[in-house]
């Protein structure tokens, strides 16, 4: 606890005569990840169901893969880390559970990083790498604005003086992004919240869990400064 720290609790104790907010925050920490993880899975898979049925999904991967998929994004650091454990996970089922394991998993024995990648977008989990163009060839919010006035891939490369390939790879993350956004970033959102600590994406968990005391007394903080 720094000196700051200190003195606002000072400050707290003798004002109410309790450390029962202290006490309450200490109590309450880590909560963010106690959490029923088969209620999590299954709410996961029925976010994948519902996505199926309302949008077209570009891979012929099952539900259960894809529900791995969206675990995978924010728990690996890339799809070829997502693809790698997918299939390192199938091998361990086999080996648990016999040969009954190979007709019910639904992770082929081989699984491209990039038909992961292609999974991942259709459940509208865009990562910020997506969005870092090659060589700064051009803005991203420029082509995802051409983008949402319906410019073709054509129409786009002129307008941003770009190589046509290089804007179609680009356009495609910046329609996931448009429909995302066109459906209130709700399953992008649920999705993050069911399967990560974090309320904001890019956030960490130890934000949340931080000494309980810093949280009680933000608001005190600004009352003092005053």
């Amino acid at each position: 606890m720094d000196e700051k720290t200190s003195e606002l609790r000072d400050i707290f104790v003798e004002t109410t005569g309790s450390e029962t907010v202290t006490e309450r925050q200490a109590e309450s920490r880590g909560t963010l990840t106690d959490r029923d993880e088969a209620a999590v899975d299954e709410r996961v898979r029925e976010l994948v169901a519902a996505m199926r049925e309302r949008y077209d999904f570009s891979t012929d991967l099952g539900d259960e893969t894809y529900a791995r998929i969206a675990r995978g994004r924010f728990e690996e650091e890339d799809d070829e880390a997502i693809a790698t454990a997918l299939v390192e996970e199938r091998e361990g089922d086999e080996e648990r559970e016999g040969d009954e394991a190979e007709t019910e998993s639904e992770v082929a024995p081989v699984l491209e990083p990039s038909t992961v990648r292609d999974a991942r977008l259709d459940l509208h989990l865009v990562r910020e790498a997506d969005r870092e163009v090659d060589d700064d060839a051009f803005e991203y919010g420029d082509l995802k604005q051409l983008t949402a006035e319906g410019r073709s891939i054509v129409e786009c490369a002129d307008a941003l003086d770009a190589d046509p390939d290089t804007v179609a790879k680009y356009a495609r993350i910046a329609r996931v992004d448009l429909t995302s956004t066109r459906a209130n970033d709700r399953f992008r959102d649920e999705f993050r919240d069911l399967l990560t600590d974090a309320e904001i994406e890019g956030s960490h968990a130890e934000t949340a869990r931080d000494d309980g005391l810093e949280a009680a007394t933000e608001d005190m903080e600004t009352d003092t400064n005053l």
